[in-house]
């Protein structure tokens, strides 16, 4: 059964959140896949984790080069799994898969400001729920730090 979170963002956008969970995942030896809502969010999240920090950069392709499936991460905007992720990122309004099992941790990364995506993040979890597996809800505090809520 595949752990999932649930990112409620309030004080920090996808983009100062995300290479933190990347990281973390590769510390532990795991390969990424993160969906992304289009192409136009995929290109501006693919060049971000290339500058993200002045001395480190995130190791990724995009679902369209033919070495996906060799790279430890990869961004797409498809519902697949080109590297065979143990981990998927779900954002910007992305829903998490039907295939959970098919995953060691799934996360979903949505925006607490936006009625719509909120409304989306509360049926996966029932969802998820629902499915058995192990879900936790994790929320921002002012300062941009994860407190978990259940």
């Amino acid at each position: 059964m595949a752990e999932i979170l649930f990112f409620h963002l309030q004080s920090r956008p996808l983009e100062q959140v995300l290479p933190t969970v990347l990281e973390r995942a590769l510390a532990r030896g795991q390969k990424v896949v993160v969906q992304l809502s289009s192409q136009e969010r995929l290109g501006v999240v693919d060049d971000h984790l290339w500058t993200y920090a002045d001395d480190s950069f995130l190791p990724h392709v995009t679902a369209m080069e033919a070495d996906a499936a060799a790279n430890p991460v990869v961004l797409t905007t498809l519902d697949h799994n080109p590297n065979a992720a143990q981990v998927r990122i779900c954002a910007e309004g992305v829903r998490i898969p039907d295939a959970m099992g098919d995953y060691e941790r799934i996360v979903l990364v949505f925006d607490g400001d936006d009625h719509d995506a909120l409304t989306a993040a509360r049926e996966d979890w029932r969802k998820a729920k629902a499915s058995g597996h192990a879900a936790s809800y994790w929320q921002q505090d002012e300062t941009g730090r994860w407190e978990k809520k259940a």
